[in-house]
């Protein structure tokens, strides 16, 4: 594992179990798993598992997961995931590829209430896309919806009609609501800004640290977001930059459900 990944993870967050309902905090990855090749060319499921485990999350949002694929060996790589990382797995299928299927994971701590995937609209000749929707009870018997997704990495244009069925369906959900995912899209963009209408953002928006590329990363694209804007406290935020899991850096952000 490199230096860095690990001094990274001895940084002291800015709030203690003191002032918070540890029962309501809530751990949230967003990884982009590049369908299990490290940047060393190799298909290793172990080194991505480590990096999650080091991460300690309670849910994690994968992009560019494959299921059965022959790039993959035939792999389920969410469920492969889930077994080395002890977090329960779930796959939801964006499109067929390479004699399976490519789309998003989740993996989680807590069981699955209710899941559901939702077919996002595409542009004729881009790949489509998908939002995995899980619900699950915190410790504190809350209920929230967890969302993982990945935008269109073609154009904006096939990113901001994403971005407008984002807000439609998931704006309608009765539950406290975490949007993870590489969205594709920098702050300030119109995909970003449009989210961020009903979407409470978590990276620091005079200084938003980049994500990508994982050897020098230079912009954003990966975020969490949290619906209703009134019910979230943001704890910590951390990028992890390991250079060798994925050509993206993973996010992390730490948070509390307030009460009503």
């Amino acid at each position: 594992m490199p230096i860095l990944l690990l001094l990274l993870f001895t940084i002291t967050p800015i709030w203690s179990q003191s002032n918070v309902n540890s029962s309501k905090i809530v751990k949230v990855l967003s990884f982009n798993i590049l369908h299990g090749r490290t940047m060393k060319g190799d298909f290793n499921l172990d080194v991505l598992a480590e990096l999650i485990k080091e991460a300690d999350p309670d849910l994690v949002a994968l992009q560019e997961v494959d299921f059965s694929t022959n790039r993959s060996k035939k792999y389920d790589l969410a469920t492969e995931l889930g077994w080395r990382t002890k977090l329960a797995p779930l796959f939801a299928r964006a499109m067929y590829y390479d004699d399976g299927e490519y789309g998003e994971g989740v993996l989680s701590r807590y069981t699955f209430l209710k899941t559901r995937n939702v077919a996002l609209p595409y542009i004729d000749g881009q790949e489509p896309r998908a939002a995995l929707e899980v619900i699950v009870e915190l410790p504190s018997n809350d209920t929230i919806a967890f969302v993982g997704t990945h935008l269109a990495h073609e154009g904006k244009a096939g990113r901001e009609i994403q971005a407008k069925k984002i807000n439609e369906v998931f704006s309608q959900n009765k539950f406290p609501t975490i949007l993870a995912g590489d969205l594709n899209a920098v702050p300030g963009s119109t995909t970003i800004n449009t989210l961020e209408e009903i979407w409470l953002a978590t990276y620091d928006k005079d200084n938003p640290e980049p994500t990508f590329p994982s050897n020098l990363p230079r912009v954003k694209i990966d975020y969490v977001m949290l619906l209703p804007k009134n019910r979230w406290k943001i704890l910590d935020r951390k990028v992890i930059n390991d250079t060798i899991a994925s050509d993206h850096c993973a996010y992390l952000v730490t948070v509390e459900l307030l009460d009503e």
